[in-house]
């Protein structure tokens, strides 16, 4: 082969090889450059970079953590996402918790559209949350209200007694710390808890008023702690509308002019598995390894772990389960 024609297919392979590399390079600005925009925009994947409707989920307890409060924010901020679905299955948190969600949620509702949508329980904490958006609607058989505020703690000092333990404290106050559950509880300390579920309480009626429209008659009818399916919900002004995401999306429609042919895009708290407790860490094991009966027991015992770590007071509700 001549050295003309070996020249010739060097000069080929070098533009092939040029080729390929301003290919990888274009392709990689390009990434690079939907990254950008993503982050730019406050969305988290690229499907989000095109116009949508958010679905935010809140699920299980409402404690207002830093993930929730700061996925909120984001939502608020994305320039694509056009409108807001809260979709709600819970039965309430802390109460300082769900303020902190209603408060950011009404936040969001500034910027967007935000409809709640119920699934089997918004109770409690959770109305509260659904609160924060501009409409609720739910199905039928969905179970909203519980508007009510608790403070639980346990007593332990018969059993103490009964087994020849006593604790000793030396403490400032009469109320410091106080109920502790390892003595009898003082009438003084009752009183002391009794004004701050009671201060609570008032500002979770307020609220339902409020943002409900309901006069004294009304809230009397709907504040007494109990829970009432949506059906029951309309007539007395928890619910706005019966029915699920069609039923919400329509209503954007017709009354924010949001176009009803949007996808709807889930927008998630980042996972990390430094942020699973044990339990929790366990439960994700199983599902990986498809033991979903082992899985469904560990996040039970996760749930119930949760509950008892739980600070402050609470609004929440808890039921049968219906079979």
């Amino acid at each position: 082969m001549s050295a003309p024609t070996d020249y010739l297919l060097d000069r080929r392979r070098l533009r092939r090889k040029l080729g390929w590399w301003r290919t990888a390079a274009i392709a990689a600005a390009g990434l690079a450059g939907l990254i950008a925009v993503a982050r730019f925009s406050g969305a988290d994947s690229a499907d989000k970079l095109t116009p949508h409707l958010a679905r935010l989920s809140l699920q299980g307890m409402i404690v207002g953590d830093k993930g929730t409060i700061d996925l909120i924010k984001k939502i608020g901020e994305s320039s694509q996402a056009k409108a807001v679905l809260l979709t709600i299955d819970s039965p309430g948190g802390t109460t300082a918790g769900s303020e902190r969600v209603y408060e950011e949620l009404r936040r969001l509702n500034e910027k967007k559209p935000v409809v709640a949508v119920v699934g089997t329980l918004a109770a409690s904490g959770a109305y509260i949350a659904a609160l924060g958006a501009e409409t609720i609607v739910a199905e039928g058989n969905s179970l909203v209200g519980s508007i009510g505020v608790l403070f639980q703690f346990p007593n332990f000092y018969k059993l103490l007694d009964s087994v020849g333990v006593k604790v000793e404290e030396v403490k400032s106050s009469p109320l410091k710390a106080a109920p502790n559950g390892l003595e009898p509880t003082s009438e003084a300390a009752k009183a002391a808890i009794a004004s701050l579920v009671a201060d609570s309480y008032g500002w979770f009626k307020d609220l339902v008023k409020q943002r409900r429209h309901l006069d004294d008659a009304e809230l009397a009818k709907v504040a007494d702690g109990r829970v009432f399916t949506a059906r029951q919900g309309v007539p007395l002004k928890l619910v706005d509308v019966i029915g699920g995401e069609r039923e919400a999306i329509a209503w954007l429609e017709t009354n924010k002019k949001i176009a009803k042919d949007l996808p709807v895009r889930d927008w998630k708290k980042k996972s990390s598995i430094e942020r699973l407790g044990l339990v929790e860490g366990a439960a994700a094991a199983a599902h990986l390894l498809g033991l979903e009966t082992a899985a469904g027991a560990l996040e039970q015992a996760a749930s119930a772990e949760r509950r008892a770590s739980l600070d402050g007071l609470l609004a929440i509700w808890q039921g049968f389960e219906v079979r």
